[in-house]
């Protein structure tokens, strides 16, 4: 223990984890969330904190900001705050520490932000919890604060509501509100993971920039060695609940000793500029068709002629051959889930053709497209909220071809058999969605969709939210599962890496509109488009081979 309080007491360690245990209930496949953990984030460092689910990153960052659940506790251990261990302090004492020295950004900032709140009330209430400044004050320091992370007409975004804003305006106010009382240590919880590319990059510029200007601390929690290489200067490796691994961000990438760093970094999709082997299948009529195809969103009251218009999907046309794979990609309002719901007839187009075997398909009722939904099915971004809870994983899966006259029995064993197909045991049939990991729930969904056995899949952001090594499981399945059906796919998603590993032709989507479509050699390797170049360039950690042979040259 001397050595542990001598590293929480060196001059250039912020923050020291000593032999950190948290316990979990009784009954749970493992006695602790975290066990025995050690590690130092230095002053003026990133520290990057890379495993995958259940590794136990954010209940170690929960348990240095005091807000673990009830359920579980820090059993033993230390957590040394500028020499002062914080391990068990008493809530009140913990809350005049958040905010004021440590500060922390959640994953998910729509599920953080109150929504019956202006941005500006909450941006005041972090300081007026403190007892910090008057109300006038407080507004010039949250319009300083909205400047300073790169909101657009500030004083407009002060009371604007987080249901207003795009999900990167929504990160940027959270990092506002953490910087609110000038914390020395910042500690982000995957803030980046459900952005697209340029969005990412954007907010990863910003927490280095800020890190930087202001000496601070940081604590980033992330699965994606991607972002380790853009922005750490030191990696912790975590595995259920240990530490297998620590050194410089240099090291770590470069020399990993342990294999499960090894399987972490191999498992990162990486933009492969190579073109997919066709199947047989291919080089037939196209499956789909689409031309032209419009669809506008209007708000606004028209009564005083104040309608708003959106060109969610503007003229966009393309074909599909049978059995091959088109990635949709491009940054988040972009159309492009708005093109995959138009083509599944989740809602009406404005105009165009949707050609589906041959079939106009765009101006069917729901009743004349009810037949041929069977074959058209879609893989949805968030499992958990797609499967129902209530029902038992047997029930979701049968309940569809059921309804569209398949035999119970048939169709259970169906079931059954595409639950082996898709790597789960027998008995899932018989659980409910919450008893599976999000790597599992997104089988289930896949084996939903192929109940019907499908001619066209459309996978909407299917591997987004999904650790690396359960995303290439999840990759490496549906390239199996086309291969053995020649089944067709419309792949959406802002990853442009995960693209290039499955995607057979690539449609870059801007504002509504196909800017570029091509083979992933040359989308990723001589894009014509600037608006594409930009995208490839965004890429965390990523430099693409003419990005290397530019700087190269000069």
């Amino acid at each position: 223990m001397a050595s542990s309080i001598q590293a929480a007491d060196s001059q250039d360690v912020a923050l020291s984890v000593r032999d950190l245990c948290v316990s979990l209930p009784g009954g749970m496949e493992r006695a602790f969330a975290v066990e025995n953990i050690s590690f130092d984030l230095k002053r003026g460092q990133i520290l990057c904190i890379i495993g995958e689910s259940g590794s136990g990153k954010s209940v170690t960052a929960n348990a240095i900001m005091g807000l673990l659940p009830k359920v579980i506790r820090v059993s033993s251990g230390a957590i040394h705050l500028d020499g002062r261990n914080i391990a068990g302090l008493p809530a009140d004492k913990l809350r005049g520490l958040r905010g004021r020295v440590v500060s922390m950004i959640f994953q998910d900032p729509l599920s953080a932000l109150n929504p019956l709140m202006t941005v500006g009330a909450q941006i005041d209430e972090a300081m007026a919890a403190h007892g910090v400044g008057t109300p006038k004050s407080r507004r010039s320091r949250a319009i300083e604060l909205l400047t300073e992370v790169g909101l657009p007409d500030v004083q407009l975004m002060y009371h604007q509501y987080p249901f207003r804003l795009s999900g990167g305006q929504r990160q940027r106010v959270m990092i506002a509100i953490a910087l609110a009382l000038e914390p020395a240590i910042l500690i982000a919880d995957e803030p980046t993971t459900a952005l697209d590319v340029t969005t990412q990059a954007q907010i990863l510029k910003l927490i280095r920039d800020i890190q930087r200007r202001k000496g601070m601390s940081v604590m980033f929690i992330t699965h994606d060695f991607g972002v380790v290489a853009e922005i750490a200067d030191s990696v912790v490796v975590m595995e259920k609940g240990h530490v297998v691994e620590q050194g410089s961000a240099v090291q770590v990438l470069k020399s990993p000793n342990h294999p499960y760093t090894r399987r972490l970094i191999a498992a990162v999709p990486h933009l492969t500029g190579k073109d997919r082997i066709p199947l047989e299948a291919a080089g037939k009529a196209p499956i789909l068709q689409v031309n032209g195809l419009v669809k506008t969103y209007r708000s606004g009251a028209k009564w005083f002629g104040a309608t708003r218009t959106v060109p969610a999907v503007n003229d966009v046309s393309f074909d599909l051959a049978p059995g091959r794979t088109l990635g949709v990609v491009g940054e988040s309002g972009s159309g492009k889930s708005s093109l995959g719901r138009l083509l599944i007839k989740l809602m009406d187009s404005d105009g165009g053709r949707i050609l589906f075997e041959g079939r106009d398909i765009a101006g069917l009722s729901e009743a004349g497209f009810r037949p041929l939904r069977p074959r058209i099915q879609m893989i949805f971004q968030d499992p958990f909220a797609s499967l129902n809870p209530r029902s038992t994983i047997g029930h979701i899966l049968t309940v569809g071809p059921v309804a569209h006259g398949k035999p119970y029995a048939q169709a259970r064993e169906e079931a059954r058999g595409l639950l082996s197909h898709v790597g789960l045991d027998a008995g899932a049939f018989g659980r409910y969605p919450h008893e599976f990991s999000g790597g599992q729930r997104q089988r289930i969904g896949i084996a939903r969709a192929l109940m019907f056995k499908p001619t066209l899949l459309i996978a909407d952001e299917a591997v987004s939210a999904l650790d690396v090594s359960i995303q290439a499981q999840i990759l490496k399945l549906l390239d199996q599962i086309q291969r053995e059906t020649g089944v067709s796919m419309i792949f959406i998603t802002h990853d442009l890496r995960v693209a290039s590993q499955i995607c057979d032709e690539i449609a870059v989507m801007q504002r509504g509109r196909i800017v570029e479509r091509g083979p992933p050699s040359q989308i990723f390797l001589n894009p014509k488009s600037s608006y594409t170049r930009e995208l490839v360039a965004a890429i965390p950690g990523e430099q693409p081979e003419h990005a290397r042979q530019a700087s190269t040259n000069r």
